[in-house]
């Protein structure tokens, strides 16, 4: 899979936006109006506390397939069903976030988010069904988390079921 241009992580931005916008529960807490002089959607439009962010998936991002202990998720079992998946795509690199995520959060901090919302793979950081930790899976994730906030950029971790 092709890494992540800044337009794709621009529309996950848009689309976190919009969601954030319709969710809403007062119209009075967004000063943006499609009214305004120039047309164009200023960070000053929103709350001083509002956040800006992107979000992504451990298994579509993440790459590394079977590599610093990581084991098989149900995702890496399904994806080889045949017919499952359309070209037999899988997530053994995918967009290889496990290499790059130094880069990916440079990209997030260049496009000025104040907020990532990243799920934690289960076969990352557990090295079996017993619950045997995985302590490189573990040294990722806070290196991920640790990296956001040096860039003031607020962490929201999400662990699938």
């Amino acid at each position: 899979m092709p890494e992540p241009t800044i337009q794709v992580l621009f529309l996950l931005l848009l689309l976190v936006l919009l969601l954030l916008h319709s969710a809403s529960s007062s119209a009075e807490d967004f000063r943006f109006s499609l009214e305004n002089e120039d047309g164009d959607v200023k960070r000053y439009h929103f709350p001083d506390n509002f956040l800006f962010g992107t979000t992504t998936s451990a298994y579509q991002v993440e790459g590394g397939h079977l590599e610093d202990g990581k084991g098989l998720s149900n995702w890496d079992v399904f994806s080889r069903i045949a017919g499952k998946i359309k070209n037999g795509d899988t997530g053994n690199v995918a967009d290889n976030h496990c290499h790059l995520f130094m880069e990916d959060i440079n990209l997030l901090h260049s496009l000025g988010v104040n907020a990532y919302r990243f799920s934690i793979s289960w076969s990352g950081i557990l090295l079996n069904i017993f619950g045997k930790v995985n302590p490189t899976g573990i040294k990722f994730y806070n290196n991920i988390i640790d990296n956001l906030l040096l860039r003031r950029i607020e962490p929201f971790v999400t662990i699938p079921s």
